[in-house]
């Protein structure tokens, strides 16, 4: 081999390995903290029980928090706080709505730093962590704790987040036996289970509050004279009682009462009963099982007595216009639509609009058949054609797609670029693709359409497939508006009655 060649080999050799280390040298220098000042630094603070109104917790983390960032020089918007209080980060299918708004703000790149009293009070699920390094790769994002901080995009400090997220979560399972162990023992003890405080007793469940159960017990004698629930929870609301929460008295939390094995001093565990517990009854055994007899009866004589279940062919599509709330079929007196807001609650105005639903249904069904017949599904589009224009925007795209990968492949393109990059292109081949999206008219009506609509309807009905019928109808109707009645009287008053076709063809 010439000298030349071996000159220029090992030339080429020095610039791929000076490219190398320009790639890899901004990934994986740590910043000093002089070159921190007025980056944007959210705070994230979170307390797992509080048993009141108690916020020093969490104002004790983000004082914390903020004095960190003074001596960082950080800057922190107000709106950059984010808190759970009473959350658990240990609980898989907790919500924590605070974590999920810094994720959203970091995956915008809008914090560089985040900032939390400890690392546990930020997750304590491995998968949490892995999410927030997920977008630490594309954002650069620093996490700061009381007493150190970790460089997210440093393979180091990943490992020692690792290690501790994993030691907290190991700590809360060790809590949550030793709970479990101790749910156990307080229900072999008899003494009853901590929780929300039970209408009747105080908040430890063992001593009885005089006048809730005075309440307890009227709502006990009175049903058994004869008194529905919803009559109950009518007149405790009248007088201006209220729940152990502070609520207004509704019939559900009349029955709620009815049902309740406290009450008869019977102790639960896990939704079966083990015996009798430590603390006072408010209504003695016999009249609470006379009670659920009762119950039990009504139960069973309201199903044995039932109809038929009625199929309430426009479920989904009725509205109220008053409420924009979808109404629902109801029995009672005669089938009719009804508005449900607020069904249960007596502190606020209910929203009393009805219509009978076989008229509604014959309306709406004859202006379903008028459309049907009108209809041409050969002027349906289809959903596999686009124009030349279209189809070569695509391919262009698609080109550029593979373009970006060998770029970032080559490392010509850093991770966050290609992400970025991607994201652009790939919105526009959404963007064109949309146009091939149709609504599936040719599988919803098939057999419809045309001068024998109404005898195919027909055979619909005999058949019984109202789910058939329903989804016709919602396919060719957004909603059937009830309006407010303006005249009163049995004619029925078509003008309340407003019906709103969906663009069939787009």
């Amino acid at each position: 081999m010439a000298e030349d060649d071996r000159n220029q080999q090992a030339d080429a050799r020095l610039r791929r390995a000076l490219r190398a280390r320009q790639a890899a040298g901004p990934q994986r220098a740590r910043k000093h903290r002089s070159d921190w000042k007025g980056e944007s630094a959210a705070i994230y603070c979170r307390i797992s029980h509080v048993n009141d109104d108690d916020q020093t917790g969490v104002e004790r983390q983000e004082r914390i928090c903020r004095e960190v960032a003074e001596r960082l020089g950080l800057a922190v918007t107000e709106d950059q706080v984010f808190v759970d209080n009473n959350r658990s980060a240990w609980q898989r299918k907790r919500k924590r709505p605070g974590w999920d708004a810094l994720l959203a703000e970091a995956s915008k790149g809008r914090v560089r730093h985040v900032l939390t009293y400890h690392p546990d009070r930020l997750m304590r699920q491995p998968r949490d962590l892995e999410e927030l390094l997920q977008i630490a790769d594309d954002h650069d994002i620093t996490l700061h704790g009381q007493a150190n901080r970790r460089d997210l995009a440093d393979p180091d400090d990943r490992f020692f987040l690792r290690i501790e997220v994993a030691h907290a979560c190991r700590s809360s399972d060790d809590t949550s036996r030793r709970l479990i162990d101790s749910m156990i023992d307080r229900a072999q003890d008899g003494r009853p289970h901590t929780g929300k405080r039970r209408y009747g007793y105080d908040k430890t469940g063992t001593a009885i509050v005089p006048e809730e159960a005075a309440i307890v017990r009227e709502i006990f004698t009175r049903y058994l004279d004869g008194v529905s629930p919803v009559q109950l929870a009518k007149e405790l609301y009248g007088r201006g009682e209220k729940t152990a929460e502070g609520r207004t008295w509704s019939a559900p939390r009349v029955r709620d009462v009815l049902d309740s094995r406290h009450v008869a001093g019977i102790r639960v565990f896990r939704g079966e009963e083990i015996g009798d517990g430590e603390w006072p009854a408010i209504i003695d055994r016999g009249m609470w099982r006379e009670v659920r007899e009762r119950r039990a009866y009504r139960a069973a004589k309201l199903g044995d007595g039932k109809r038929p279940s009625r199929f309430y062919l426009l479920r989904g599509v009725v509205t109220c216009t008053g409420c924009s709330r979808i109404m629902g079929g109801s029995g009672g007196s005669g089938a009719k639509y009804v508005c449900n807001r607020h069904t249960h609650r007596l502190d606020v105005p209910r929203c009393n609009r009805v219509v009978s639903a076989p008229i509604v249904e014959e309306f709406v069904t004859e202006a379903a058949i008028n459309l049907l017949e009108r209809l041409d599904l050969t002027e349906a589009p289809t959903p596999s054609e686009l124009s030349e224009e279209d189809q070569a925007a695509v391919e262009a795209d698609c080109q550029e797609l593979d373009d970006l990968k060998d770029m970032w492949d080559s490392q010509e393109l850093k991770t966050r670029e290609y992400r970025e990059m991607r994201r652009t292109v790939e919105a526009r081949i959404a963007e064109v693709e949309r146009k091939m999206i149709v609504r599936p008219a040719a599988d919803v009506l098939d057999g419809l359409v045309g001068p024998h609509a109404r005898a195919s309807w027909e055979e619909l009905k005999t058949a019984e497939d109202y789910p058939r019928m329903n989804a016709v109808i919602r396919f060719l109707f957004a909603a059937v508006k009830i309006k407010e009645a303006k005249r009163k009287g049995r004619q029925f008053d078509y003008g309340r009655i407003d019906i709103e076709q969906n663009p069939i063809w787009t």
